[in-house]
């Protein structure tokens, strides 16, 4: 998937026409919405029944897909039938836009600079963040008295004080509790993962020596693996896309050493097996994958040329995958603390597609899942076909693909 990932800059609509229409996809944008285009209705649309057509003829679907890829990028002829002095200026004109592209190229080189060079003055205040929130030194007058600037007068009044209990270091759960605000995340964390998430004590980001960044979440000592640190590396391509606009390749996580029968990614489930000779049946426990966060350290990779059992849903899972990076770097890491107290959310814009009401339902019905699963996973029975077994008892049963739910 090679989709340009644009960094700050303004976008001017143009009008698309056979020469000036890029033949790849939209961009993937790091600091703007998704471009969208007004519907114009000149009747109204059955959209079940137009959905029913396509359902019942993949053949058409795959024809008219063929159709429209033929039609990219082709000239309509107009260009060609101009005298050649017109095509001579149109060529001029499209060496000075060749020169455009260069500048384009060198604003994005520039603007990724500047990004690293006040990355570089940020860095100090999350630092002294992570002291805080690991308890490691408490906030001075100042910091307390410039946080309470923002407040609305009636949490600024004084309220009774209440008794200490036993002495809390530092701010618990901080960052689940982030997380857990964040909806793209929260969509993906589970029971089980807030478990080893409590001991998350710090999240940050680095610059790679090529184009690409990296995010580093470090952990406190915990039953779960025996990482300090695990990291997930994003990067962009050598060459710029159309634009000048980086364009992202691929994502790479380091591996997690999960400690015995702790493995988050994986959940244990019953399976009834019936030996073909004896007829006798016996359950026994499986590991299968299983919804987890960190399932975001195994990103999906882009297909190569040669890949013939390529996921339908492959460009969706990767730029979904791009995007929770690009969350976690671009609104996670920089106001962690507006996360963390929920204020952060009012400048969120939900799509029209997911409401508040409807991220309480799958809530629910997640819970209810979850309610099914032990301390490793769930155990509930499933009747199979017979399966052949062998003399010493053992066989190979079929696992799951892992799902990653990145909606």
């Amino acid at each position: 998937m090679s989709e340009p990932i644009r960094n700050k800059k303004a976008d001017f609509p143009v009008a698309p026409t056979p020469q000036n229409t890029p033949a790849n996809n939209a961009p993937i944008s790091s600091h703007a919405q998704q471009p969208g285009v007004s519907s114009i209705k000149e009747e109204s649309l059955d959209n079940a029944a137009a959905a029913s057509l396509f359902a019942r003829n993949p053949a058409l679907v795959s024809m008219i897909q063929g159709k429209l890829g033929q039609l990219v990028g082709r000239s309509s002829g107009y260009i060609e039938s101009l005298p050649p002095s017109v095509r001579r200026r149109v060529a001029g004109l499209k060496g000075l836009q060749k020169e455009h592209a260069k500048l384009e190229a060198q604003f994005q080189e520039e603007v990724l600079e500047l990004e690293k060079k006040f990355f570089g003055k940020f860095t100090p205040l999350y630092q002294r963040r992570s002291t805080i929130v690991n308890g490691g030194v408490e906030p001075t007058e100042d910091e307390v008295e410039a946080g309470k600037e923002d407040e609305e007068e009636e949490e600024t009044k004084e309220e009774p004080k209440k008794e200490e209990g036993e002495p809390m270091s530092g701010i618990p759960e901080f960052w689940l509790s982030a997380m857990k605000n964040q909806i793209s995340l929260a969509e993906m964390i589970t029971e089980r993962d807030e478990e080893a998430l409590k001991h998350l004590i710090d999240i940050r980001m680095e610059y790679l020596d090529r184009p690409g960044f990296r995010l580093i979440f470090e952990f406190s000592e915990n039953e779960f693996f025996t990482n300090k640190t695990i990291s997930k590396s994003y990067f962009y391509k050598d060459e710029n896309g159309y634009g000048g606009d980086f364009i992202y390749d691929h994502a790479d996580g380091s591996q997690i050493d999960w400690k015995e029968d702790q493995d988050l990614t994986l959940r244990l489930e019953s399976k009834k097996q019936r030996n073909k000779n004896t007829k006798q049946t016996r359950v026994v426990k499986i590991s299968v994958p299983t919804e987890s966060f960190f399932n975001f350290f195994s990103p999906p990779q882009p297909p190569t040329e040669d890949d013939e059992s390529v996921a339908s849903d492959i460009e969706e899972r990767l730029e979904l995958d791009y995007q929770l990076g690009e969350d976690i770097k671009e609104k996670l890491i920089p106001r962690a603390i507006d996360w963390f107290t929920g204020e952060a959310l009012q400048f969120e814009e939900l799509g029209d597609d997911m409401d508040a009401d409807e991220f309480e339902d799958e809530d629910d019905e997640d819970e209810d899942d979850d309610e099914d699963e032990d301390e490793h996973g769930s155990d509930r029975d499933v009747d199979e076909e017979d399966t052949d077994e062998e003399d010493d008892g053992t066989s190979k049963p079929k696992k799951e693909a892992a799902e990653c739910k990145q909606n």
